[in-house]
């Protein structure tokens, strides 16, 4: 097939205009030999009883007699088909014994099946005949349902149309006189008062009958062109087809708003029907003889500025053709397949039309799926005498095609029909059965293809039937993935026969075909999916796997809890690895938990045949294999020891077999107590392994034990072990004194020799840090390996300071280090001593110059300079000798001039607060006895100059001063007042009498204040 730039391509049947074709009828086209009655009643009766595939991929078109091996070969290379088939069943075959099918139309519900005796049957999906009657005398050609189900629209040759209600007497009848070839209610017919149809035939004209108060009123359409072919109703538009072309009516504006002609050299408009599907308000799929056109309907785009009384007067809507396509058969039905492509873009402005109202709607990009019928006949030689060439040839099997919108061919099935060989092109309806889906998706649609003998149900391949074609074709792994994305999702889905589809069950027929093929790996991997938790299916895998000799596959996907087997399960596959392949015992044993298997018994079979495998390596005739069994053997018995909690059991393998987890075992265990006698072999197996591994470098792990276990493993045992070993016993001492240095004071002097030996750039700090060694053995230690720093350090402990510096300068010759030195002893004679050093070495004499300070005059220094020495830096180091001086001076300088005014300030400051005057009230209260001051008013109150104020009964020595005047007699002249003369006369004589000065500053440790 392939697409058209435009509707006017010339068939590919040639000559069918010129010549005379045969003869049309309206009942099913037999065109079969008078003759061969017997033949065609014994082949009916074949075909009703013979058991075929539902579904049949276009590869099986090929010969039928081919062997049933090459067609199995072919379909294990077949894509897996698209659709699947199921001929209906129910009161469908009793129905279509004595009448044949005409005419089908299917709702989300029912069927309405019409035939060519004239009785329409009403049928569930399934094919249960609901009810039937019989509206017309001849073929029924058309039938149409409304939207509810509830009024059935049929159209006969004998000239009748009849409106039937399913649930109401309610009923119409028109006799048109002439053959009726179609019919359409009007959109939501049971809701609308008008019970609007249309209908047209043979007559040439398409009339509407619409219900009015007097009757039905008649409006023609359209005529003069043909007999009306076909009629579909959706929404606002009506279309229909005539000899002509396709035409499509606008019921709102009630104008013709398009024509779309047939393709020039078409065959007969009546040899191939026409079949118009709307596949949306404003789409409308086109499907005449072996073209498609797609028409598209959307609003014409008015321009008010551009308008004129042309434009004015065109229909509100247009018509585009989007596609035309061309195939290689005749089109016996069409209807829209959706496909997972994304829709359009919806720019292109197609509207709804439903009614006034039009609003944008993207249209969902489909397929379609076509009836394809090839004719048998060419009509080249009509008019020969030969009464056999004149017979109609037996037609081939119809085939169910899935075109693309791009023009190509997607899938295509052959169809099993019964008695295909007798219909032709006009036989054949497909239907969608409409509500069963959304629109545009494609799971749970379906569609019902009609042959005068049967009804096939055509489906889309659910996940069910992908799983089942994979099993077909052994490809379980498929399969199985694809049932696990199903469960996942919360479906579950059966087989054909009820068998369960689940992951076990596919899964068990993959280990079997797997172990057949000898991928025993594979196998093993799919066990713990498919036997899960039954403990049974594991079992009885494991037996297989064992009599295959496989058991090293399957251990290590066997469960050793949920399930749980049986002990003798377990046990039967360590006895098999104990014979066959220790290793993977070895393995197995440190895997699996200990409660799984009788320990005892196993470590009895494990012993045993170490005992006969180290009686034949103890032979002249020992071989390789034989210790490596034995050294196998032995770690089997260490790990089942362990595992039995019987670690002391255990010990004595990992030692024989220098294995690292000795010092877990020790440590886990806690079998210090065993190895402190061993301290010296633990130590030497722990450096063997880090030399093994080339980590000599590194901690060691036994004497990291030993430290972390000095209450179980004295320190004086392990030094008294670790005797001979001297460089293990510094790490041992070392370690210890990281951890307190306290814990080895009695080892110090030990520990000099051995950092002297071992560390000796870290002996210095094990000098400073411990006070524990003798000083004089120490610089022996030190002295005999010629260690200058440190014999400084202890001749400085001693008290010999002059010889530590003679060393300094004579061994090191670092000044600033006899310098650093000289200010740590703080010696006038240490640094007479040195300057006498550097009298005559000129580096000293700078290096002096350069770190002087409060230790040692500057001019000491340059007065023991010799005349005419010669310095090098003399004069950068008297520059800053100067610039430091001069430095120092102003600091001083600038700390006077701050304390002076500091000293200003509080002067002031003193002066200004006891000068000043001092506020007092009624309530004020005295701080000694916390009465107030006025609470006498004859009382003597003191005033001190820190501010404090007191009852003089409350100072030391005040019980015995004067009492003073009444105030207010003073103030009637009872007594003369006291003058500035009188006051200070006063405060003389209680001064002397006051001992302690102010009794607050007193107490307070301030001493006296008065």
């Amino acid at each position: 097939m392939f697409p058209l730039e435009s509707a006017e391509v010339a068939s590919t049947s040639s000559g069918h205009q010129e010549h005379e074709p045969p003869r049309y009828t309206d009942s099913p086209t037999h065109f079969t030999d008078p003759d061969d009655d017997s033949d065609e009643i014994e082949e009916e009766e074949s075909n009703e009883e013979e058991v075929e595939e539902d579904t049949q991929h276009d590869h099986s078109n090929e010969s039928e007699e081919e062997s049933e091996g090459s067609t199995e070969e072919e379909d294990e290379d077949d894509e897996e088909p698209a659709l699947k088939y199921e001929r209906i069943g129910g009161s469908v075959p009793d129905l279509l014994k004595k009448d044949s099918a005409s005419a089908l139309i299917v709702s989300d519900k029912i069927m309405a099946l019409g035939t060519h005796g004239g009785i329409i049957h009403i049928l569930s999906l399934t094919g249960t005949r609901i009810k039937s009657y019989k509206p017309h005398m001849a073929s029924v050609v058309d039938i149409v349902l409304d939207t509810t189900g509830d009024f059935v629209g049929t159209a006969s040759i004998d000239g009748q149309v009849v409106i039937h209600s399913l649930s109401t007497p309610e009923s119409y009848a028109f006799d048109m006189k002439r053959p009726m070839r179609t019919v359409a209610l009007e959109p939501n017919f049971a809701k609308r008062g008008t019970r609007a149809v249309v209908s047209g035939g043979l007559a040439g004209s398409l009339i509407m009958r619409e219900k009015g108060w007097l009757g039905h009123k008649e409006t023609v359409l359209h005529s003069g062109e043909g007999p009306i072919w076909q009629v579909r109703w959706r929404g606002r538009l009506v279309a229909w087809a005539n000899d002509v072309g396709v035409k499509i009516y606008d019921t709102t504006s009630q104008a013709r708003i398009t024509f779309i002609d047939r393709p020039e050299s078409s065959p007969r408009a009546d040899l191939f029907k026409c079949t118009l599907h709307w596949q949306d308000d404003s789409t409308l799929l086109i499907g005449w003889a072996d073209h498609i056109k797609v028409a598209r309907v959307r609003a014409r785009p008015r321009n008010p500025a551009t308008a004129t009384s042309a434009t004015a007067n065109l229909p509100p809507l247009l018509v585009e053709i989007t596609a035309v396509f061309q195939l290689d058969c005749m089109i016996a039905g069409i209807v829209p397949h959706p496909t997972p492509n994304p829709p359009p873009n919806p720019d292109l402005g197609i509207v709804a039309l439903r009614g006034e109202k039009e609003k944008t709607k993207p249209q969902q990009l489909t397929s379609f799926l076509v009836v394809a019928y090839t004719p048998p006949d060419t009509y080249s030689d009509e008019q020969t005498e030969d009464r056999a060439r004149q017979a109609r040839k037996a037609a081939d099997r119809p085939e169910l095609r899935i075109v693309s919108r791009a023009g190509e061919e997607l899938a295509a099935d052959a169809l099993s029909i019964t008695d295909y060989q007798k219909w032709g092109c006009n036989d054949y309806v497909l239907a969608s059965v409409t509500g069963d889906a959304d629109e545009g998706k494609v799971e749970g649609r379906s569609y019902v293809v009609m042959s005068p003998r049967d009804l096939v149900l055509v489906k889309p391949r659910d996940r069910r039937d992908h799983v089942a074609w994979l099993l077909e074709r052994r490809r379980y792994e498929e399969a199985l993935d694809e049932v696990e994305m199903i469960e996942s999702d919360g479906d579950k889905i059966e087989g054909s026969e009820g068998q369960g589809l689940s992951v076990q069950d596919i899964g068990q027929r993959y280990i079997e075909h797997l172990v057949g093929e000898g991928d025993f790996i594979k196998a093993a991997q799919l066990c713990p999916k498919v036997c899960a938790n039954d403990s049974k299916r594991w079992e009885d895998w494991i037996f297989a796997f064992a009599d295959k000799k496989q058991l090293q596959a399957i251990i290590p996907y066997v469960p050793t809890d949920s399930p749980r087997l049986d002990h003798v399960v377990y046990e039967m596959m360590l006895a098999h690895f104990l014979t066959h392949d220790r290793q993977t015992l070895l393995q197995t044993i440190k895997e699996w938990p200990r409660e799984i298997y009788d320990i005892a018994a196993v470590i009895v079979a494990v012993r045993a045949t170490l005992d006969k495998v180290l009686a034949k390596s103890s032979t002249i005739s020992a071989t390789a294999s034989s210790l490596n069994n034995s050294i196998v053997l032995m770690e089997c018995l260490a790990e089942l020891y362990t595992i039995n909690r019987q670690p002391g059991k255990a010990l004595p393998f990992f030692l024989r077999l220098r294995r690292p987890n000795v010092l877990d075992l020790i440590r886990d265990n806690n079998l210090f107590t065993d190895v402190q006698d061993q301290v010296l072999l633990l130590v030497e197996f722990d450096h063997e392994m880090m030399e093994k591994h080339g980590t000599t470098g590194s901690k060691s792990e036994a004497i990291t034990l030993l430290v972390d276990n000095i209450h179980s493993i004295p320190i004086s045992r392990v030094v008294q072990q670790l005797q001979a070993r001297p460089y293990y016993l510094f790490l041992y001492l070392d370690a210890v004194v990281g951890k307190d240095p306290h814990l080895v004071s009695d080892f110090a002097d030990l520990q000099v020799k051995l950092y002297a030996e071992f560390a000796t750039p870290r002996l210095i700090d094990f000098l400073r840090a411990s006070n524990y060694y003798n000083l004089e053995m120490a610089y022996e230690v030190c002295k005999e390996r010629d260690l200058v720093p440190e014999m400084v350090f202890l001749l400085g402990h001693m008290g010999n300071n002059k010889q530590a510096l003679t060393l300094i300068i004579e061994r090191l010759g670092d000044v600033r280090r006899a310098i650093d030195f000289a200010k740590e002893r703080r010696d006038d004679d240490l640094w007479e001593d040195l300057l006498k050093y550097s009298e005559t070495r000129p580096a000293f004499i700078r290096g002096l110059l350069e770190n002087v300070g409060v230790e040692i005059s500057p001019i000491r220094l340059i007065r023991r300079i010799k005349n005419g020495l010669e310095i090098p830096g003399l004069k950068e180091a008297l520059i800053k000798i100067l610039q430091d001086f001069h430095l120092q001076i102003s600091l001083l300088e600038g700390c006077q001039t701050i304390l002076n005014g500091d000293s200003a300030d509080l002067s002031r400051t003193l002066q200004k607060n006891q000068s000043s005057g001092f506020f007092l009230t009624a309530k004020t209260k005295c701080p000694i006895c916390t009465r107030t001051l006025q609470e006498n008013p004859q009382g003597l109150v003191l005033l001190f100059l820190c501010r404090h104020v007191v009852h003089a009964t409350c100072a030391n020595g005040g019980d015995h001063l004067p009492i003073q005047s009444d105030p207010v007699l003073r103030g009637m002249g009872g007594s003369p007042g006291r003058g500035i003369s009188g006051s200070i006369a006063f405060e003389s004589m209680i001064r002397p009498r006051l001992s302690q000065g102010c009794p607050v500053c007193y107490k307070n440790g301030d001493g006296l204040r008065t």
